[in-house]
Formats: structure tokens, sequence, C-alpha cells
């Protein structure tokens, strides 16, 4: 191919032809309607899609705008996709890949939130989810898994990982983890001395300027009233922040929404983590079916282009500079230390919800059997809760 990284002829040029956009709609229409599995399997969905077979981008091309997605915070699959649309249909492209990609899970996930919230308290129901949020709690060890054989390189990257596990179990805000962990490895990286900067952020830790998630849950344990508003930001700041995987979600949501509002309760936000491990598409879809909890059609729109919505915005900005990106010590030193802590993140956040998955007996078992599959056979995390739910109605059939 002879296109440079600043993308191709079309994307430059004339305005994308009409063949261009509908194979972009129509490819990533499909693979959000077949994609199961999480981001590493849409990835390879797409490497196998786009290189191999329709020869879109060189495999080089194809990982420096992996690379560049994962640099960025938001869903990294979904950010891809994006890309992807951006190099091979220009602007319109970027808006059809994504939106493409992402309205197929968002459509099915508010159709079980519409059944969830009609008959989520019947027994049946909730037999079906007792099966599932322990194959849950495997799937996010298995990432958990996953993600430390790349994130954690030496001995520093893994003392950050275990105090962001400290620091997130005694409460402190989420995003002076992240920061806080960046900035260490970046001053490794970039060999300057540590002790004024970390001294620095230990302050603004301890000032209260952004004060620990556990300390803003509202007196008396109510719960604040329901703003759209302040539920579009939630979800506006989650997507505009969160690095690493999608599982960390999970700690974002529950120290917004759990502690600090009480809008949801610990069993709700696994529930919804149970319903997105149903669907294909981007786990970050998620937030439709918390919106519709929350605040019903209403809420469950606002929340997805929440959470979307600066995906397609940082997209569009940074797609120019990928080259730079790529190449930067200082960005790829910070995003050391904020991939290794929000593996922190999620163990902490994990540790909570398994003690709201694993009751009894029986739900640890399925844990354990589902942690077993995973960890000895690469099996499709969608089959694995399909079995749980299948054994949550057996259980049900004969208590």
């Amino acid at each position: 191919m002879t296109e440079n990284m600043q993308g191709p002829t079309v994307a430059s040029g004339p305005r994308p032809d009409a063949h261009r956009l509908r194979e972009v709609a129509a490819f990533f229409l499909k693979l959000g309607c077949i994609a199961f599995g999480g981001p590493a399997a849409h990835i390879a969905m797409m490497d196998d899609e786009v290189v191999r077979r329709r020869g879109w981008v060189t495999r080089e091309q194809f990982l420096d705008l992996l690379g560049a997605a994962n640099l960025i915070p938001g869903p990294s699959s979904t950010e891809l996709a994006i890309y992807l649309g951006r190099r091979r249909a220009g602007w319109r492209g970027l808006l059809l890949a994504g939106t493409c990609f992402i309205c197929p899970a968002m459509v099915l996930v508010l159709a079980l939130a519409v059944a969830y919230v009609r008959f989520g308290t019947l027994p049946g129901v909730g037999w079906l989810l007792y099966g599932v949020k322990p194959v849950v709690i495997a799937i996010v060890l298995q990432a958990l898994w996953n993600l430390g054989h790349t994130a954690v390189k030496g001995l520093l990257t893994a003392t950050v990982g275990v105090a962001a596990v400290a620091l997130s179990l005694l409460g402190v805000n989420l995003l002076v983890i992240l920061f806080a962990s960046g900035l260490v490895l970046l001053s490794v990286a970039t060999h300057r001395g540590t002790s004024g900067r970390l001294a620095g952020v230990a302050a603004w830790a301890g000032s209260g300027l952004l004060p620990p998630a556990a300390s803003a849950v509202t007196a008396g344990g109510l719960a604040a009233p329901i703003s759209l508003w302040l539920l579009t930001g939630v979800f506006l700041k989650v997507g505009a922040i969160l690095f690493g995987s999608g599982y960390v979600l999970l700690a974002f949501l529950r120290a917004d929404l759990v502690q600090h509002f009480g809008w949801l309760t610990d069993q709700q936000l696994i529930d919804a983590i149970a319903v997105g491990q149903v669907t294909p598409g981007p786990v970050f879809t998620t937030a439709t079916f918390i919106g519709y909890l929350v605040g019903g059609l209403p809420g469950a729109l606002l929340a997805t282009v929440g959470i979307f919505l600066p995906s397609f915005v940082l997209v569009a900005a940074t797609y120019p500079l990928i080259p730079k990106l790529r190449q930067s010590r200082w960005t790829a030193g910070f995003l050391d230390g904020v991939n290794v802590a929000s593996l922190g993140l999620m163990a902490a956040v994990t540790w909570y919800l398994a003690r709201a998955a694993l009751v009894d007996p029986v739900t640890i078992g399925i844990g354990v059997l589902a942690a077993g599959v995973l960890f000895r056979w690469r099996v499709n995390s969608a089959w694995l809760v399909l079995g749980g739910a299948g054994i949550g109605v057996a259980a049900h059939l004969l208590h």
C-alpha cells in the first residue's frame, strides 16, 4: 500500500464514494451483531477481516491504529472500529463505523433492560442471573490474568498495581489513583526526579480536592435524587477518562452510582454487567442497561451517548497524530502506569462483586468451574454465560 500514516487518499481528498461508505457500514453492522467475547475477540475479528480478507490496511498500519486506541481513554475495540472507519472512508466513515458497531448491542441491551425491569423480580429470572453472576466473576478474573502479562513489566509496575488495589479498597478517588500511577511511571521513563512530583500527587490525593469515593455516600445511606443531567455527566466522565479494559468500567460505576449517588445496588450493577456479557458488541453498552434502570428510555439513550461520545471526539482529534503518539516516550511511560493501575482497580472491584455473586456452595462451584474452563480452554465467554444461566434455571427447577 502507498498510503502514509495520515490516512488514505479518500480521507484527505474528494469525499468518500458511496461504495466505501456502504462497505464500512455493512461490515461494522455485521460485527456489532456477532462480536461476542469482549474487546480481544472484537480486535481479532477486525484483524481477520480488514487486514487478511479485505486489505483495507496493512498489518503494521492496523497495529498503529490499535496502539493509538489503547493510548487514549475509552473502549479500545470501539475506538479501533472508529479509526478503521475514518481510514477507509473519511469523516463519514468514522461516524458510520462507530455507530454501526454500537447500535446492535445497544438495541439488544435496551430490550433486556425493559424485560429486567418488568420481570427481574420473578423467581425464574432471579435464578437465571443467579447462575450467570459467578461466570461474570470468572470472566473478569481471566481478563485480569491475561492483561497482567502485558501490563506488569517488572517490579516497579507490579508495586504500582498492588498499591492501586490497596488505595482503591481504602476508598481513594479513582482518578487520583490512575493519574498518580501514570506520573510515577512517566517520571521513571523520562529519567526525572520523582520526589517533588510524587509529593505533589500525595498532597493532591489527601487535600480533599478529589475526595475519596467512599466518603461521598449520602448520609444515612439514602439515595440522591435522580437527575438525567447528572446521569449523563457520570457516563461522559467515564467515557472521557477511563483507561484500560472495559471491565475497569465496573470500578467507576460502582464508585459513582452505587457509593456516591446510591442509584444502584451492587446486585443491580453485577446484573447489568451480566446482561452485557450475554450480548455482542462493546462492553460499554452496559451503560444502556444502567441508564434504563435509573432513568427509563431517556436515561438509556443519554447514558449511551454520554459514554461513547468522547471516543468519537478523541479518535477524530488524535487520528492525524498517531505517528507522534506511537513514538513518544512520555505517553508510553504514562500509559504503562495507567494500565497497571487500571488492573489494580479491576482487582479491587472484583472483590466487591464476588461478595455479591458467590453466596453459597452452588454459586462458588459455578464460578470455580467457569474459571477452570476459561483458563484451560479458549472458550467464548458468551457460551459460559449461557451455561451459567442454564445451571441457574436448573437449580431453580430442582429447588
